[in-house]
C-alpha cells in the first residue's frame, strides 16, 4: 500500500500536469494512487473531460460521488459528461441533485478544499435550463432562467439575458463546468513537507579569531546555520540591511495560528452546507499582514502596525516589481494570506510559484492567488 506522502507527491505533480496542459501525464499520475480519495477521482474526471473522453469522465465522477455523496461539484460535472454523452434525462437529474446539495445557498465556495471555484446556484440553475432546451421544454427553459436571474449578480446578468433570449428563439444553450485546468490540489502546507529537511546542515568554519601575528593556533568559529546547512545573518547584520533597504524576506512567509480547521474529504458534506472553516491568528484578526524579516532588530514598527519605513523606495524595504488588480473576492484562509476585493490594486513584492504572488495592499503583506487577478495599467 502506498504511503501518504506518496500518495500527496502523485496529486501534487498530477495537478501541476494539469495546469500545463499534459492530460496524458496527470492521468498516469492520478492513476498510480491505489484507493484514490474522492477529489483524485474528481480530478480523473475533468482531465478525461479535457482530453475529449465523456464516457471516462463519466466513470471516474462516478466513483468520486460513491465516495462523497455530497460533493455537489461532482454532480455538476458529471451533468456535463453526461450531456456531452447526449443523455439528457441523467444530465437533468444531475444538475437537479447539485442544486439539491447546494441547500438553498447561494454558492459553496471550494477553495478551502484545493479547487479554485466556487459554484454558483445560477449557474446551476443555467445549466438546468441549457438540458431544458434540448429536450424541447422551452417554457421551462425559460422559467428556470428566470430563477436564476433573480440569484445572479450584476455583472453576469447580461449573459443571462442573452440566453433568455435565444431560449425565446429556441435556440439550444451549452452548459457551464468548472474552469478548464481547475482541480482538486493537496494542500499547500503538506506539499511543503514532502521533501526530507537537514535540521544539522553541514559545520561551517568563520575565520580564526586571534590576532593575525599570533603563533598559536585558534579553534574554529562556528558561524549560525538555518535549516538548510547555509549561512544566516546574524541580528545585527539583519538589522544594517533592513536599514539599507536589502531585507532579506522570504517570499512566503509562515504565521502559525492559534486554532485550524480543516476540512478533510469525509467533511465535505458539511462543507457543501455552506460552512465555512476559519483561522484566527495570535496577533489579530489581519489576515495576510507581515513584519518584513529585520524589521524589529532595526527598530521598526510592531507586528500590528501597518507603517511602512520611509525612503526605502517600496514595501517594507523591498521594491516593487509590479502592480496588479484584484478581479474577484479572495477571502484569506490563514494567517499569511492577503485578503482582495474586486478593484484593489496590490503591489507584487514576489512570485511565490506559477499560481501564488506574495504582494501588498492597504497596509497589509500575504500571499494570495495571481488567477483572481490581472496586470495594472503601467504607471506614469
Amino acid at each position: 500500500m502506498a504511503s501518504l506522502g506518496d500518495l500527496l507527491r502523485d496529486w501534487h505533480q498530477g495537478a501541476e500536469a494539469v495546469a500545463r496542459g499534459d492530460w496524458d501525464c496527470a492521468l498516469r499520475l492520478f492513476s498510480s494512487i491505489s484507493e484514490p480519495p474522492a477529489r483524485v477521482s474528481f480530478n480523473v474526471g475533468c482531465v478525461h473531460l479535457l482530453a475529449g473522453d465523456p464516457e471516462a469522465a463519466l466513470r471516474a465522477f462516478d466513483q468520486a460521488l460513491t465516495k462523497d455523496a455530497c460533493l455537489a461539484v461532482g454532480f455538476l460535472q458529471r451533468g456535463v459528461a453526461n450531456f456531452q454523452l447526449e443523455r439528457f434525462q441523467e444530465a437533468l437529474s444531475d444538475f437537479q441533485r447539485t442544486l439539491a446539495q447546494l441547500r438553498d445557498n447561494t454558492a459553496i465556495d471550494y477553495t478551502q478544499l484545493g479547487l479554485r471555484f466556487k459554484l454558483q446556484a445560477w449557474e446551476v440553475l443555467f445549466n438546468v435550463a441549457v438540458v431544458q432546451s434540448q429536450l424541447g421544454l422551452w417554457a421551462e427553459a425559460a422559467c428556470s432562467l428566470g430563477d436564476a436571474i433573480s440569484k445572479v449578480p450584476e455583472g453576469a446578468r447580461n449573459d443571462l439575458d442573452i440566453a433568455l433570449g435565444q431560449v425565446q428563439k429556441q435556440v439550444p444553450l451549452q452548459p457551464r463546468q468548472v474552469p478548464r485546468g481547475e482541480v482538486f490540489r493537496p494542500h499547500r502546507r503538506h506539499v511543503e513537507h514532502l521533501e526530507p529537511v537537514d535540521f544539522l546542515g553541514k559545520a561551517k568554519v568563520l575565520a580564526s579569531a586571534l590576532p593575525a601575528d599570533s603563533h598559536r593556533v585558534a579553534p574554529p568559529q562556528p558561524q549560525a546555520l538555518d535549516v538548510r546547512g547555509e549561512a544566516r545573518p546574524r541580528a545585527a547584520t539583519r538589522a544594517r540591511d533592513t536599514a539599507s533597504g536589502r531585507a532579506d524576506t522570504p517570499c512566503s512567509p509562515r504565521t502559525p495560528a492559534d486554532t485550524e480547521m480543516e476540512v478533510s474529504s469525509g467533511q465535505a458534506g458539511q462543507h457543501d452546507r455552506g460552512m465555512l472553516v476559519t483561522h484566527k491568528s495570535t496577533h489579530g484578526e489581519h489576515a495576510g499582514q507581515q513584519v518584513p524579516p529585520g524589521l524589529l532588530a532595526a527598530g521598526g514598527p510592531s507586528p500590528g502596525s501597518s507603517e511602512e519605513p520611509a525612503g526605502t523606495g517600496g514595501v517594507g524595504g523591498r521594491p516593487v516589481l509590479y502592480q496588479v488588480v484584484a478581479q474577484h473576492v479572495y477571502s484569506a484562509q490563514r494567517a499569511e494570506d492577503l485578503a482582495l476585493q474586486p478593484g484593489d490594486t496590490v503591489d507584487v513584492l514576489c512570485e511565490v510559484d506559477q499560481a501564488w504572488l506574495e504582494g501588498h495592499c492597504d497596509g497589509h503583506i500575504g500571499i494570495f492567488p495571481k488567477s483572481f487577478t490581472v496586470p495594472a495599467a503601467r504607471r506614469a
